[in-house]
């Protein structure tokens, strides 16, 4: 219980201070509230063309289509994440070796950055949006189960961390990994559904996608929140899939830290 329980003033401190670090850059974040309003403004277009004279396209009306696009614009704030570059800029210029000598997990404190990182994103991305979404452009953002919506983020939240801190990892062979994640930013983007529904993907490729982690960054949780979850002609329901994505993240976090040892051992400081 002590255990926890310094684990979980580390993580306060941490978050709370990588808050109040951001919070001087906050205008940042606030640009950024116009990149999500702007994308769904030409996605809106696009997909209305896409329908003009059709009543829905692969199980999907307009409006499902729409609502679609706010969710995962909605969702991607809050699951946002650096910890790649950082952990690949730490390795590069070998101050991760300050990490290695302390008494905690660098993937932990990592975690504990983006906690207080994406807390700034809640108030001056998200909020702003969502209100934008709903007063501006008329979109029901009403998730059909908050509750479930509310899990699938989170583990959505927990699944783009591993998955960008395992490429981070890459550092430790490569020292400069900048090309490694240019591509899996690609890959993730196109895959988790964040640029289209994976329902309108090549049945082969749908199956494929199955069995990938990204669906579960993006795709997932904004089927949860609109409550449908279908793909690959296999449909679930709300908890089955959601029991899905939560197995899934376990299985990255166990594999992110047999990358990490693995990783550790090839670690000598370069640029200390």
């Amino acid at each position: 219980m002590n255990y926890i329980k310094h684990k979980l003033a580390v993580m306060k401190a941490v978050s709370l201070l990588t808050y109040k670090e951001w919070s001087a850059y906050r205008t940042h974040s606030m640009v950024s509230i116009f990149v999500g309003p702007v994308y769904f403004i030409v996605q809106y277009f696009i997909w209305t063309a896409v329908y003009s004279g059709r009543s829905d396209i692969n199980g999907m009306q307009l409006s499902q289509m729409i609502t679609y696009f706010g969710v995962t614009a909605l969702i991607g704030y809050l699951t946002m994440d650096f910890a790649d570059w950082n952990l690949q800029m730490l390795v590069r210029t070998g101050k991760f070796l300050t990490f290695a000598l302390r008494p905690i997990h660098h993937r932990f404190f990592a975690l504990s950055q983006k906690i207080g990182h994406r807390i700034l994103g809640f108030f001056f991305e998200f909020l702003p949006c969502l209100i934008i979404f709903i007063f501006l452009f008329k979109v029901n953002m009403m998730p059909v189960s908050f509750g479930w919506t509310v899990l699938s983020i989170a583990l959505s939240f927990l699944m783009n961390f591993y998955l960008n801190y395992m490429i981070g990892l890459t550092a430790f062979w490569l020292v400069q990994s900048g090309s490694i994640r240019s591509v899996f930013q690609l890959l993730l983007r196109i895959f988790s559904g964040e640029l289209i529904p994976l329902v309108f993907f090549p049945l082969p490729l749908q199956k494929l996608m199955i069995f990938l982690p990204f669906q579960y960054v993006s795709y997932v949780p904004t089927m949860v929140y609109t409550g449908q979850y279908r793909l690959a002609d296999i449909t679930m329901s709300t908890p089955q899939i959601v029991g899905v994505q939560a197995v899934a993240v376990v299985v990255t976090a166990l594999f992110s830290e047999i990358i990490y040892r693995a990783s550790i051992k090839r670690f000598t400081g370069v640029g200390a």
